[in-house]
């Protein structure tokens, strides 16, 4: 084979993987910023609640808009197979790769042996994961992905943050924190700031943050991670494509494979890097509560809304999605087999007091497992 073929074929693989690793990139900074505004306004809530709502919605939020962007460009029956490849395969690297790290990272840097999560945030956040994938089988098998199927899955997200909102006790901890970034940092160049994507740093410094810089940081964020998912959705296409032409480059080579299957493995990796990043930080600082129900809580946030918006949107704004045989068999098939892993991955939580570093391996495998069946069968 000639040298320059083999080139031209390895551009067009490179290319879509550095815009991919450049908008993760991108993704990850922002989602920093979008963290730490939306921490500082639900400082109120209590361990567990914060960790399911909070800090899932925020570290998940790469996912509802690869799911829009996903649906308003490929549209209709391959939209939504990108979308559900995202959510799917970022729902199956939440429930068992997070967890695994988390308990790797404690391990690493000394910290325990083993972590201990309370068993009813586990029951409560895995029996709401498991209701939400039952309930969008159903609707994938019966075809309702229109405003039927989509305010199901949304009315079934709000009623398990209401729920936990509502049972939720004071929250002992001192929450009189009002700066986020450390107050001996002085004469920060927030341009300097800007550029490297310290969106928090930029806009606060070394000052007090209140709700309204929160908000506005928060918007900025969102802003930011907007475009990286955007880009993020383009690069996926690329490379999906059998041929393509970029930046002057004509007649690319990609790796030819289905939206579907690039958006499970490849998309659902890259938009779940925020929620990998904050479950490991609060693993390592003994918030092991907060560090598992963040991951299964995405989970939530991830198919009740994180899905079932956008296809509530698309249905509003244009029509009802309808699935070829070929997208219904599959989203089926994928659906089945992460409502079975999500079922093992409950077991391997509630089978012990303690998680230690046999089940983290063990949910790694799981997470092969589920790669290796997506490629091959």
């Amino acid at each position: 084979m000639p040298f320059f073929f083999i080139n031209f074929i390895l551009m067009g693989i490179i290319i879509p993987l550095f815009l991919i690793i450049f908008s993760s990139l991108i993704i990850w900074k922002a989602s920093n910023g979008f963290d730490d505004a939306s921490s500082f306004l639900g400082r109120n809530l209590t361990e567990g609640v914060k960790g399911a709502t909070i800090n899932a919605i925020s570290s998940s939020m790469p996912e509802l808009l690869t799911s829009i962007f996903f649906l308003l460009f490929l549209k209709d029956s391959e939209g939504f197979s990108g979308g559900l490849g995202t959510v799917a395969g970022s729902a199956v690297f939440n429930a068992m790769v997070i967890p695994a790290l988390s308990i790797i990272a404690v391990v690493y840097y000394g910290i325990s042996k083993t972590i201990e999560v309370s068993k009813k945030v586990i029951y409560r956040d895995s029996i709401a994961l498991i209701t939400l994938q039952i309930a969008l089988i159903f609707i994938i098998y019966y075809q309702l992905l229109n405003v039927i199927g989509g305010t199901i899955l949304v009315s079934l997200y709000l009623v398990y943050v209401i729920y936990m909102i509502s049972s939720m006790k004071s929250n002992p901890s001192d929450n009189t924190i009002t700066n986020i970034r450390n107050e001996s940092e002085q004469n920060i160049n927030r341009f300097i700031s800007f550029l490297k994507l310290d969106f928090s740093n930029a806009l606060i410094g070394n000052k007090k943050i209140n709700n309204t810089k929160a908000i506005l940081l928060l918007l900025i964020s969102l802003l930011f991670m907007g475009g990286s998912c955007l880009i993020l959705v383009w690069a996926c296409e690329l490379i999906g494509e059998n041929q393509y032409s970029i930046f002057g480059f004509e007649n690319l080579k990609g790796l030819d494979l289905p939206i579907s299957i690039v958006a499970v493995i490849i998309a659902a990796a890259a938009t779940s890097v925020p929620d990998t990043i904050l479950s490991i930080k609060d693993a390592i600082k003994g918030n092991y509560n907060d560090a598992i129900s963040n991951a299964i809580g995405s989970n939530v946030f991830d198919i009740g809304f994180a899905l079932g918006f956008p296809v509530l949107m698309f249905s509003i704004l244009y029509n009802p999605i309808f699935l070829t045989e070929s997208v219904q068999e599959f989203s089926l098939k994928i659906m089945i087999v992460l409502l079975i892993l999500t079922i093992l991955t409950f077991i391997i939580l509630i089978s012990n007091k303690r998680i230690g570093l046999r089940s983290g391996i063990l949910l790694l495998m799981l997470y092969m497992f589920f790669i290796t069946y997506i490629l091959f069968f």
